[in-house]
């Protein structure tokens, strides 16, 4: 695939304040790329048929949701958002705000949920080398998260796993952002005022 779109995603726990981020974000290319065409993405999601997939996944439940199958509906709905909307947009020269990709799966179905072999093994099926061009993970203690979480309401299935299994999931990300060059690090523990500072500064770093 030839593509000259850019490819920017949104990363953290629960509570770490992504959606603030992604209007940050939007804010930022208005005004350094202005007429730039953008789209807008979330994963679990994005499509019709993905965001069924996502209704079915986040809800609680009286019958207990396997890991696996949790694991399998992630990637279905991330192969169905990749191959029709995500690969379009770049190829069409736009760019993609999406708010989680695959370092998502990677830290909780991965780290959380103890299933690392089979992430890997889903994620070179569905989405080969294909990965985004920059990662801005938001980095915040767990318990500060969900608090912020329940702050805002009711808790979905996700957002009522134990703080041991977002423990784990925020290793995984550290771990990850330090390896991997294309991962840029904010303090989303810190004023607003400053980690909306620090995303700029991260963004123009990375693209201007």
């Amino acid at each position: 695939m030839s593509q000259t779109g850019k490819f920017i995603v949104i990363e953290g726990l629960e509570g770490a304040g992504k959606s603030s981020a992604i209007e940050r974000v939007n804010a930022w290319f208005e005004t350094h790329f202005p007429g730039q065409s953008r789209v807008n993405t979330r994963e679990p999601g994005g499509t019709p048929l993905a965001e069924e997939i996502r209704e079915i996944w986040k809800r609680p439940r009286q019958e207990p949701m396997a890991n696996l199958t949790e694991l399998l509906m992630v990637y279905a709905c991330r192969a169905q958002l990749v191959e029709t909307v995500i690969k379009p947009a770049l190829e069409q020269g736009k760019w993609v705000i999406g708010d989680r990709h695959n370092l998502s799966s990677l830290a909780y179905q991965g780290a959380g949920r103890g299933l690392t072999r089979e992430v890997a093994g889903l994620s070179t099926i569905t989405l080969g080398p294909f990965k985004p061009d920059l990662t801005l993970y938001l980095d915040i203690d767990p318990k500060a998260g969900l608090e912020r979480a329940r702050g805002r309401g009711e808790l979905d299935r996700i957002e009522l796993e134990s703080l041991d299994f977002f423990e784990r999931a925020r290793q995984c990300y550290l771990e990850q952002a330090a390896s991997d060059p294309s991962i840029r690090t904010i303090d989303a523990s810190q004023p607003m005022e400053k980690v909306q500072q620090d995303i700029e500064l991260a963004l123009a770093e990375a693209l201007l």
